[in-house]
């Protein structure tokens, strides 16, 4: 069995760096449209990780240059990375911290309408869930397994680095924003080139 190696990582202030030079990297923030379109670093294309898993092969064809990828604190991007070298793609990194520490620095973000990300949405909904149902548990004993359920969700969430509640939150129309397909994406990186 073979253990999975750390993510690449680049520090913001060198990513920063990076872009103003002849040769910048390709920036590919995997965050939802809306937490894209609430802040995001100029010139960086939103390719959604879950866009990513399912059209790696075609987005993978017009990347040729170093990637960096970026979303809010640098899990997803860790997942994106994976995805991207499970293909062959060598020369990919994830900015350290992801954009809390790029907006920590006092880099320079474009900003739009401002959204929760989604990690902070997935502690609203969990906690939420598990204090009603604790709650409801006095009048109804057997609700108490539902805080069990999301408790237990929350542990795998943690173990296997995914979110199944993250992914389904990231479908309501609240985080969608802009329009983000692949032919879309497959068109901004064509013209990025």
């Amino acid at each position: 069995m073979t253990t999975p190696t750390a993510a690449a990582v680049i520090d913001p202030s060198e990513l920063d760096a990076m872009l103003v030079t002849t040769t910048p990297p390709r920036v590919l923030d995997v965050r939802t449209p809306g937490e894209f379109e609430s802040a995001h670093i100029a010139g960086s294309y939103n390719v959604p990780l879950d866009l990513l898993r399912e059209h790696r092969d075609e987005i993978v064809e017009h990347l040729d240059q170093h990637v960096v990828l970026v979303c809010r604190s640098g899990q997803r991007a860790a997942q994106a990375e994976e995805t991207l070298r499970a293909v062959g793609l060598p020369n990919v990194h994830v900015l350290d911290g992801g954009m809390a520490a790029w907006e920590g620095r006092g880099l320079a973000v474009n900003r739009g309408r401002t959204r929760w990300d989604l990690e902070r949405q997935v502690r609203l909904v969990a906690g939420s869930i598990v204090l009603s149902s604790v709650l409801a548990s006095t009048a109804v004993p057997r609700l108490k397994w539902m805080a069990a359920g999301i408790g237990g969700g929350l542990t795998f969430a943690a173990v296997s680095n995914t979110c199944a509640m993250g992914l389904l939150l990231a479908k309501l129309p609240y985080n969608r924003g802009a329009e983000c397909d692949a032919a879309t994406v497959r068109s901004q990186l064509s013209a990025g080139k």
